[in-house]
């Protein structure tokens, strides 16, 4: 841990804010001391940390969308060899790069979107994906290109979930007429926000908890365990027909434009 005295990490941390991810970084200091959600993330990491593996001694983690960083540094205070932090957020990238460098963690935060993990050309033993989907606009691709290219073994997944609880379960194939079925509770849903919610303009799809489900089977996802209500641990299964990700292409003009 770097030695800095509390009134010069706390300017410091001020600086770089406002943090969504309240971290402790020692001397008294926090960086998002008065978060609406309390401890935020730690309090909900506490409720699953159980879950994931104690020692991950030697193994390769990548965060994507990865916020300030807390995911990161518990990664890496389980040993982790080697953690790669995605975001797409410079703002955020320099809290994690201060927050890792204060709290003497080795942490490579990198700018690049979830749509750009193909170009990483490497797999990972763990892969975080935590409370990233509800901000995209085309989510079921996000997905898509996290099994199709980075990972490994492990997706430790995180969404928020609006709606029904329950799970129905649907037959594979239902008859053209039979409409009842969408109105029913437990139908997989995905909720469309057009303006804000919650004040924030980013928030696009919210999916109900069967929903969220089926999009991660959809994707070519077993889910192996559920150890908190917005929390999945997922390894990588057969893919369904159709569950190939899409690489639309770019008009070089139209970029050479901007």
């Amino acid at each position: 841990m770097i030695a800095i005295n509390a009134g010069t990490l706390r300017a410091r941390s001020e600086a770089l804010g406002p943090w969504f991810h309240n971290i402790d970084l020692g001397e008294g200091v926090w960086t998002a001391p008065d978060h609406f959600l309390g401890d935020y993330p730690a309090v909900k990491w506490r409720r699953f940390s159980h879950a994931l593996p104690a020692d991950l001694t030697g193994r390769s983690v990548l965060d994507i969308g990865c916020n300030g960083g807390f995911y990161a540094i518990e990664m890496k205070r389980r040993g982790a060899a080697r953690v790669l932090a995605l975001d797409s957020d410079e703002r955020y990238l320099a809290q994690g790069r201060f927050a890792a460098d204060r709290l003497g963690h080795e942490i490579e935060f990198r700018n690049l979107s979830v749509y750009d993990v193909g170009a990483l050309g490497e797999r990972f033993d763990v892969v975080l994906f935590m409370g990233v989907l509800y901000h995209l606009r085309h989510p079921l691709l996000a997905l898509d290109l996290i099994r199709e290219h980075v990972v490994g073994d492990l997706l430790v997944f995180q969404s928020m979930l609006r709606g029904s609880p329950a799970v129905e379960r649907v037959p594979e194939d239902c008859d053209f007429w039979d409409m009842d079925q969408f109105e029913r509770p437990g139908y997989p849903r995905l909720h469309f926000i057009e303006g804000a919610y919650a004040h924030d303009l980013t928030n696009w799809w919210i999916p109900n908890r069967a929903g969220m489900e089926a999009m991660l089977r959809a994707s070519g996802f077993s889910i192996e365990s559920r150890p908190e209500p917005e929390v999945y641990l997922c390894r990588c299964s057969e893919r369904p027909y159709g569950a190939e990700a899409a690489y639309p292409a770019r008009n070089p003009t139209q970029e050479g434009a901007r």
